[in-house]
C-alpha cells in the first residue's frame, strides 16, 4: 500500500505554479508579467512567450530600487512594479498577462501588480 506524503511549501507552490502556466501563455501583443519571490528579494519580468525573449524586467537587486529600499518590503514590491511597467510602456507594450507564478495574491504580488496598473499596464 502506497504512503501518502505531505508536500512542503514550495512543492506545492511549484505544483500551482505548473497548473497557473497551462493556462498562461504570454504572446507579442500581450506578454507575461512574471514574479518571483525569494526570502531577500522579488523579481518582475515580461516575457514573450512564443519568442522566448524577455522584454522587461525589474528586482530589487537594480540599483535604483536598492538605493530606496534595501529589504524585500511590500514597499519594494510596489517600487518593482512601478519600475517594470515603466521598462514594460518604454519598449511599447500596455497590455500583459499577470503570472503570479503560484504564489497567493497576497502582501508582495498584489501590492506589485497594483503598482504596475497604477503606471498604466494593463493586467
Amino acid at each position: 500500500m502506497p504512503v501518502a506524503t505531505k508536500l512542503g511549501r514550495e512543492q506545492q507552490r511549484r505544483r500551482r505554479h505548473t497548473r497557473i502556466r497551462r493556462k498562461i501563455r504570454g504572446t507579442a501583443e500581450r506578454p507575461r508579467l512574471c514574479v518571483h519571490k525569494s526570502l531577500n528579494h522579488i523579481c518582475a519580468q515580461v516575457v514573450d512567450d512564443e519568442r522566448g525573449h524577455t522584454l522587461a524586467s525589474a528586482s530589487t537587486m537594480t540599483k535604483e530600487i536598492q538605493e530606496q529600499v534595501g529589504r524585500p518590503t511590500v514597499e519594494a514590491a510596489r517600487l518593482v512594479g512601478q519600475l517594470v511597467a515603466r521598462r514594460a510602456r518604454e519598449t511599447g507594450i500596455e497590455r500583459v498577462v499577470f503570472d503570479r507564478s503560484g504564489y497567493p495574491y497576497h502582501g508582495k504580488v498584489k501590492a506589485l501588480a497594483d503598482a504596475a496598473r497604477e503606471e498604466g499596464l494593463i493586467l
